[in-house]
């Protein structure tokens, strides 16, 4: 992996900046949240969650295979919370900062999520997404093929396993919005420090609550299943959204801002309904390009520039395959499986 980037590098990053101007005037008209809409996205995520939480508690002494066909809605309006929540970090969903910040504090409780702190680090994840010298924060782990070769066996099989669905969406969920969101980063400023407290206190309290009133069990009976299948979701689409085989990554000093919103991000075509559960957010291009565009304008900021077309476009199935994609190849530029990936270490091995 390259080192970071020198003073020289800065002209090419300040004309990567400028790139941006000509898409930011094409765009501007999309990045004006209205408040009737807004509230609308509520009532139709955060809203119906919670009511099919509620029906779901009431349908344990009935029968528990309602409730898990229950979850499966409920899974999908607590994703589409998540958008919610995600606008409002990016600070797009109201014009209010105030606003913004209490409406994403309270989507972040029912997502598990603190939200000051998440916003700081997805900040970072749009500030460094396809630079190969700022990976790390807010992405998924991406090692190229010669930084996976000369790593000890013991951090490769970890890094294996990382990448193995299996354990990405199995124990993915339980990670990414249970676990990883409890721990208080020592490295963050105090002020996000204190975010992940408070939340934590905040959602423990709220917990011990519940399951004094109905019981740890229940409340297990109905969490585990919803909590599993949006946070599969919700890391496979974070997952596609960069991880696929012509995606684009970059040293520090070639790096550009609008290549990486316009190569390196993907338009996942979902049909109309995962399209609603999922937020607009397949058309990732354009929330990269411009990420102050509310969730609900995506798509006719899409189709508002001819240059949208050219994009990286996935389908379901293709954003499915996707997952077989392992490790980065600097020789020829693109995402490889592992088979690829060892024919490409052992052709550089034979160059040495």
């Amino acid at each position: 992996m390259s080192t970071a980037a020198s003073p020289t590098a800065s002209a090419p990053r300040r004309k990567s900046q400028s790139d941006r101007a000509p898409w930011r005037e094409t765009l501007s008209p999309f990045a004006q949240p209205v408040v009737a809409r807004s509230l609308l996205d509520i009532a139709t995520s955060a809203v119906p969650y919670l009511a099919l939480s509620v029906l779901m508690y009431q349908l344990l002494d009935v029968s528990y295979l309602l409730v898990l066909a229950v979850a499966i809605p409920a899974s999908g309006f607590l994703l589409r919370t998540f958008i919610v929540f995600h606008d409002c970090a990016h600070g797009s969903f109201f014009r209010s900062k105030r606003a913004n910040a209490w409406v994403g504090a309270i989507c972040g409780l029912l997502v598990f999520t603190p939200f000051a702190s998440w916003r700081h680090s997805h900040a970072v994840h749009h500030a460094t997404a396809g630079d190969l010298d700022r990976r790390g924060e807010g992405d998924v782990l991406t090692l190229t093929v010669a930084e996976y070769y000369s790593r000890p066996w013991h951090r490769r099989l970890a890094y294996r396993l990382f990448r193995n669905p299996l354990v990405m969406f199995g124990f993915g969920p339980i990670w990414s919005m249970v676990i990883a969101p409890r721990i208080v980063p020592r490295s963050a400023r105090r002020r996000l420090q204190h975010s992940v407290i408070l939340v934590d206190i905040a959602l423990a309290a709220g917990i011990a609550g519940l399951c004094l009133w109905i019981g740890w069990d229940d409340y297990l009976l109905v969490q585990i299943p919803t909590v599993m299948l949006a946070g599969a979701a919700g890391i496979w689409l974070f997952y596609v959204q960069h991880q696929f085989e012509d995606t684009y990554w970059q040293s520090s000093d070639e790096w550009s801002y609008a290549e990486a919103a316009l190569r390196g991000s993907s338009y996942l075509k979902l049909p109309k309904v995962l399209q609603f559960f999922t937020g607009n957010i397949g058309l990732h291009h354009v929330h990269h390009l411009s990420a102050r565009v509310p969730n609900y304008n995506l798509p006719r900021a899409h189709e508002a520039d001819p240059m949208f077309a050219e994009v990286p476009t996935l389908t379901a199935w293709e954003g499915l395959l996707a997952v077989r994609l392992k490790l980065w190849d600097e020789g020829s530029g693109r995402l490889v499986n592992w088979r690829d990936a060892r024919r490409a270490h052992r052709g550089a091995a034979g160059t040495d």
